[in-house]
Formats: structure tokens, sequence, C-alpha cells
């Protein structure tokens, strides 16, 4: 049975469902952006443009169909996607007007418990359960790109109007591709990547062997999302709902910080009796001293001093 492993750890929520001793999806929210700009936050607003309303607090959304007030008029929106962060900027939230009353959408503990999977809280002093489904792995992969499956590798590559896979692998083509769609299928879930998709398939030959390839996508995937046939260079595009950032967009967006937080992880589950010492890159280093609300947190939770070197 599938079970949600949940950690409320210093500078970001991490969740992983975990079905049969591996990890099917990770889930990580940082407490950036903040409330108000939530998946499902009601809030009041002014439209500042055609297009385009501003929040109390001063964030920007974009807003989507037609505002039935004048410009710099006051209206109610509810947040239908998340900041999306992008290299050198980011895509703004978007919104819809709505009559719903305030509210701040649910965090991440809420939403993995809607799922009506169980949820298993962990803490610091137990086994590291999260690891040993393979949390690791799963973090190496939003980073890398790289993916494994048996009989070949896919490269995952996030830009700004899709994400791609590429299919590498050698033997039969045909087989190959069955494979990869499975593989390909299952990253999408495990990375809750949303949007659009493509993927870049050996080319294959004949209409049986493409639709086998389709179908294995069809039969893994979890609705809603709509596809193409792969044509005869063997692409195929995907596409899904994107109501916030997908795992690689997250971490490669500041690598630094995702970092800083894994440090902060191993830091916090190391032994009682064990010297609360690590060395850490220079910039690693800084971003967590630059936060003494996390070091706070930490000697909080240890009662303990951290004492961090750089290598």
């Amino acid at each position: 049975m599938a079970e949600w492993l949940f950690e409320d750890g210093i500078g970001e929520a991490r969740a992983a469902l975990v079905s049969g001793g591996a990890i099917v999806a990770v889930r990580i929210e940082l407490p950036d952006p903040p409330h108000e700009l939530r998946l499902g936050t009601v809030a009041d607003a002014r439209l500042v443009a055609r297009d385009r309303v501003r929040l109390q607090r001063g964030a920007e959304l974009l807003l989507d169909g037609p505002a039935a007030v004048s410009e710099g008029a006051a209206l109610r929106v509810v947040v239908t996607r998340e900041v999306i962060p992008e290299p050198g900027r980011a895509k703004l939230a978007r919104c819809r007007v709505t009559d719903a009353p305030l509210g701040d959408g649910p965090d991440l503990r809420a939403r993995i418990a809607a799922t009506g999977h169980p949820v298993c809280v962990l803490h610091p002093h137990q086994d590291d359960a999260l690891e040993a489904a393979g949390w690791g792995e799963v973090l190496d992969e939003a980073m890398t790109g790289d993916i494994a499956f048996a009989g070949g590798a896919l490269r995952l590559s996030p830009t700004p109007a899709m994400t791609l896979f590429d299919v590498d692998g050698s033997g039969d083509l045909a087989a190959l591709s069955v494979a990869a769609a499975t593989a390909v299928a299952h990253a999408i879930e495990r990375h809750d990547i949303g949007g659009s998709i493509g993927i870049d398939f050996p080319s294959v030959q004949g209409r049986s062997a493409r639709h086998a390839v389709v179908a294995a996508i069809d039969a893994a995937l979890s609705p809603p999302f709509e596809r193409t046939a792969m044509n005869g260079f063997g692409f195929v595009q995907i596409v899904r709902p994107r109501p916030r950032a997908s795992l690689p967009e997250l971490l490669r967006a500041d690598p630094v910080g995702a970092a800083a937080r894994a440090a902060l992880r191993r830091l916090e589950r190391t032994p009682p009796l064990a010297p609360l010492v690590m060395r850490l890159p220079g910039a690693v280093k800084a971003r967590i001293e630059a936060r003494p609300d996390w070091l706070a947190a930490l000697a909080r939770r240890t009662g303990r001093t951290v004492q961090l070197e750089q290598q």
C-alpha cells in the first residue's frame, strides 16, 4: 500500500509517496512564495491592467479571463497557478476572478492528506525512511537530469517552453522505446512535471510498434493528460496541468539553496553525541549563515550550536 512520508524540515517541507519500498512521487514546498501565492488561495486584489492584478501585499498575478471591473477597481481572485521559476525571470502566478470566501490554499501537508493515502510524519531521531526509499537518488535525477532504467537511460531537460526527455539505449529499438515510455511516465509522476512535455524516442518502424509505445505511456501515466501519436521521427508530446513548478525546476532555480537545505537536513539528523560540525562549499555555508532563522531552528531542534567550516 502506498504511503506518504512527510518531514517538516528547516527551510522546506518535504514528502515522498512510497510504494513497495520505492519512491513514486516527491514533493517539496518552500516558504517562498508566501501563502498568498499558494495554489487555491483566495485573496482580494486590484486590477492594474487588463490581464494583471495586484494583491494587497504587493504581489502581481496574471489574470485569466475577463474582469467585469475597470482598471483600479477591487476584485477577488483565486490562485490557479503558482510562480514558475525560469532562468532570468519567473513566470508570474495566475489567477481568475471568484466570489469564494477569503483563505489560504492548502499547504503540502494538507495536499498529501487529501490524496487519500496514509501520511507518516518522520522525525530526525528516527531511521531515515526517506533516504532508504531513494530520496537522494530522486534529488540527483532532478538536478542532473540523468535517469536510468532497465536497458537504457533518459536525459531530462527543463526549458521555458517544455520539459524534454531524450531516450538513449541499445538493442531492439521497439522494445527499448516501450521500456522508455514507461520510465518517462514514472519520471513525470515522480518529479511532478506538468505543462508541455516532449519525448524524443528512437525512430520506430511500423504503426503497431509506434502504437505500443504510446500505449505504454497511457498505461503508466495518471490522468489528466493529452498526448499526440508518435510521429515518424519518434517524437511524442504530452500536455498535463501545470499548477506549480516541477521538482527539477524548483531545485535548479536555486541550487545553492537546495544544497543548504539538504545540509540542514543532515545536520538535524546528526546523532546527539556526535559533534555538530560540517564542512561546506563557501556559497552553501554563506547561504545558511545568512538565515539566522534556519540556525535558530537547528539549535532549537538539536539543542546544540552548529559549527560550519568552509571546504
